[in-house]
């Protein structure tokens, strides 16, 4: 009699094993001469050599399945052990415009132009400026991208980051430790980790460091290989951060700077290190620049509105100020 151990990794048990086992029940009736244990994530079998082998294929095609739709249904289950591998593996292929299934088998894709142009970019340039108004869906694209990256074993990590500039709060005054202070700042990110990554998975990853999310200045003396790093409201980096951040590329690496120059939090009179950044780098070969625009917006229809109304007034706001500038150079003109 032979044995074989498989260990399953970032599983959720419930999920996988089912409500009282059911699913690996339902597993075990398919292969009645082998006998079949499974102890927390550990599945063992015992029995002939051939229907141990033949058993394996199957099950990596459902833990495969699992892995990329994060849900293993009955009627799966069912398809892949009655039916030809080879069918099978084709039959599972994901549909060409889904950047990924996310939790419960929900499909994550490119919803409006430019967030396809996003995604069209990354194929072909190693660092990307995705610029636009909030709402846009810039950094839950980018870090879908990422992650399609990381399971596709692209990279060997993910890198998010953002700098530690309040929106008019400060985080001295907050209670904890520098983890607790900084945490919630960076909540935004691990919200669209969580849709996209069981919990139990994302907990492994974020201790084994495969997914690293911290606050920029932590970036600082770091090359950073084999990677799909993420800045996140990058127009709250000032000139030198933003410079310290591009050098930090190491091999095999992708950048996604995201940002909104409509929102900065930089104290006054502090230039903002993303709008020299697309002045400076738009025409260096292979680095691509992602305009977004309110036609993007994927939030709440009012978020549309309230984004345009801001620009508007902004923009009378800049015409005054001309106005303004020019009525005073006129009169310094006719007191000479």
């Amino acid at each position: 009699m032979f044995e074989k151990l498989i260990h399953l990794e970032g599983i959720d048990p419930l999920e996988f094993f089912g409500v009282n086992n059911a699913k690996m029940n339902l597993i075990k009736s398919f292969f009645p001469k082998l006998i079949i244990v499974y102890r927390g994530n550990d599945v063992i079998i015992k029995g002939d050599d051939e229907e141990i082998i033949r058993f394996e294929s199957k099950f990596h095609l459902i833990t495969d399945h699992y892995n990329q739709f994060n849900v293993l249904p009955n009627d799966v289950i069912n398809q892949v052990f009655l039916n030809e591998s080879e069918e099978v593996a084709e039959s599972l292929d994901e549909e060409k415009d889904i950047l990924l299934f996310g939790i419960n088998g929900k499909a994550i894709r490119a919803r409006t132009p430019n967030q396809r142009v996003l995604v069209d970019v990354s194929k072909t340039s190693d660092l990307i400026f995705a610029i636009g108004p909030a709402g846009t869906g810039k950094t839950y694209t980018a870090i879908a991208l990422a992650v399609r990256a990381l399971k596709n074993r692209e990279i060997k990590r993910i890198i998010l980051s953002r700098p530690a500039v309040e929106a008019g709060e400060r985080l001295g005054f907050l209670p904890g430790d520098l983890k607790e202070k900084i945490d919630p700042y960076l909540q935004p990110l691990y919200d669209a980790l969580l849709d996209m990554i069981p919990a139990k998975k994302l907990e492994e990853f974020m201790k084994d460091g495969t997914i690293q999310i911290a606050p920029l200045a932590f970036m600082r003396g770091r090359t950073l290989s084999n990677a799909f790093v993420i800045l996140d409201e990058a127009q709250n980096t000032t000139i030198n951060q933003m410079k310290m951040f591009l050098t930090r590329m190491g091999l095999n690496t992708k950048f996604v700077v995201t940002g909104d120059e409509t929102q900065i939090d930089l104290p006054y009179q502090s230039p903002s290190g993303l709008i020299l950044a697309k002045k400076i780098l738009k025409n260096i070969k292979d680095i691509s620049f992602v305009q977004f625009d309110v036609n993007d917006i994927v939030r709440h229809r009012l978020v549309r509105d309230i984004v345009m109304a801001y620009e508007k007034h902004h923009a009378h706001e800049i015409l005054r100020r001309e106005k303004e500038k020019e009525k005073i150079k006129t009169d310094k003109t006719e007191v000479k």
